[in-house]
């Protein structure tokens, strides 16, 4: 059932982003320089990950789902599929780049409340969207498009970075 994926799906982001907002927390004790520096050494590396992996999105994405769907053999519902997919993306999405850039973040602007109702209000969306309309998205959307999109932010916030230690 789409709303019980993403129920799960949600509390696994709660957990995760409460875990990297806490993180930034900790990294506001830095000096600024730091916190600036790792944040731009971060959104550079997001950005070049998500350029590397676009070409090969759509093929591994295409390739994930003939694998998932070959593991679709139960039909759970209610609780036991709420706590299926919250394992399995709490398992599988430790260090990945969401968690690293609101870590970063909330080390960047200071404001772990802002930082945590954002990062978790976007995965929320995102994972609403895969859910409901995820197939529809991907056959008018390649994912090497949202590769190189979200390449482009991240590059985007390394620039806003480099600007604010240079002037601050």
């Amino acid at each position: 059932k789409p709303l019980a994926v993403w129920v799960g799906v949600g509390l696994a982001f709660f957990v995760q982003t409460l875990i990297a907002v806490l993180a930034g927390g900790l990294a506001t004790l830095l000096p600024d320089a730091v916190i600036k520096s790792v944040a731009l050494v971060i959104f550079l590396v997001g950005a070049v990950i998500l350029f590397r992996s676009a070409p090969g999105a759509d093929a591994g994405e295409a390739e994930q789902e003939e694998e998932y769907a070959a593991k679709a053999t139960d039909s759970r519902t209610g609780l036991r599929a709420v706590t299926a997919s919250f394992l399995v993306l709490f398992a599988a999405e430790w260090g990945d780049l969401s968690q690293l850039l609101t870590i970063s973040l909330v080390g960047r602007y200071h404001d772990a409340l802002s930082v945590f109702i954002g990062a978790w209000g976007a995965l929320l969306l995102v994972s609403g969207l895969a859910v409901v309309a995820g197939r529809f998205l991907l056959r008018h959307m390649r994912l090497s498009t949202i590769h190189y999109v979200g390449a482009g932010v991240c590059l985007l916030l390394a620039a806003v970075t480099v600007y604010q230690l240079v002037t601050g």
